[in-house]
């Protein structure tokens, strides 16, 4: 906030635009991230001829600093709607899940490398993360996948979730090596610092046995699976609104969470999004 305050001094902001909701979108955001952030509405601000930095514009410039500059719009088309479908599926998945952050915004508009984002937006920066928490995170980034083979069917699955793998992945193995969140038990079996990207020497000593690393991918695969058939079991429960709100972003091309909700309501009830506070 005090950052923000600090770079926002020689800028005209619209009295709709609050620093403290832009503090709660970017956390993990350098001083320099931020002083960019509002540079960049700043500049869109003049380029639409504004007098002041409304909402919009702040909301572009976040979606340019963190994803890269705005790509060509996709023309309607097989790939078009398959992308929806899975930025969907995210955004589904993580609107049901009561231990998911809640979406900020689902958009087609391509980003950098990504053709289709889902943005979520947690209430607070948070230190301490819950099991719970993390599986409905993990379920969330299984939810563009799910969406694919639930519609199109496991032979019409893309390269669209790599990256959604790759970070979920990650995360469950973290779960069971450094977190002590599996049936291994409260175990610390990797360092933080122990990946051979990191400096580690390949020749150096494993931290466990063969029997245990048989163990820990037999738990990581269990914790993906689990997963992965929640969020497909979510698509297919509801399939007639996932259907309304693909026509609906290939129509608009960017629906905000609020107006996400709202039409999720209509048909399924949607979970009170609490700050998980645990108890020391």
């Amino acid at each position: 906030m005090e950052i923000l305050q600090v770079h926002a001094r020689n800028k005209k902001l619209d009295p709709s635009v609050s620093l403290d909701a832009i503090a709660r979108r970017t956390p993990g955001f350098t001083g320099a991230d931020l002083a960019n952030l509002l540079n960049e509405a700043a500049i869109l601000t003049a380029r639409r001829r504004k007098e002041a930095i409304t909402l919009r514009e702040v909301d572009d410039a976040v979606d340019r600093v963190v994803a890269g500059m705005e790509g060509t719009p996709l023309v309607d088309s097989k790939s078009k709607r398959l992308i929806a479908y899975h930025e969907i599926g995210h955004a589904l998945v993580g609107t049901l899940l009561k231990d998911h952050d809640p979406v900020q915004k689902v958009t087609l508009i391509p980003r950098g490398q990504a053709q289709g984002l889902t943005w979520f937006t947690p209430n607070e920066e948070q230190g301490l993360i819950s099991r719970s928490q993390l599986k409905a995170r993990i379920t969330g980034a299984l939810g563009g996948r799910a969406a694919e083979e639930v519609i199109f069917g496991a032979a019409e699955v893309t390269t669209g979730a790599g990256g959604d793998l790759q970070q979920l992945s990650g995360m469950a193995r973290q779960m069971v090596t450094r977190f002590g969140m599996s049936d291994l038990g409260p175990l610390s079996l990797e360092s933080q610092q122990g990946e051979v990207f990191l400096g580690r020497d390949w020749t150096t000593r494993s931290e466990y046995s063969e029997s245990i690393a048989s163990r820990i991918d037999g738990q990581v695969r269990a914790i993906v699976e689990e997963c992965y058939e929640n969020a497909k079991k979510i698509v297919r429960d509801h399939r007639t609104v996932t259907d309304r709100l693909v026509d609906l972003l290939i129509e608009k091309e960017t629906i905000d969470g609020e107006e996400f909700r709202q039409i999720v309501a209509e048909y399924a009830e949607v979970p009170d999004k609490q700050q998980y506070v645990p108890q020391l």
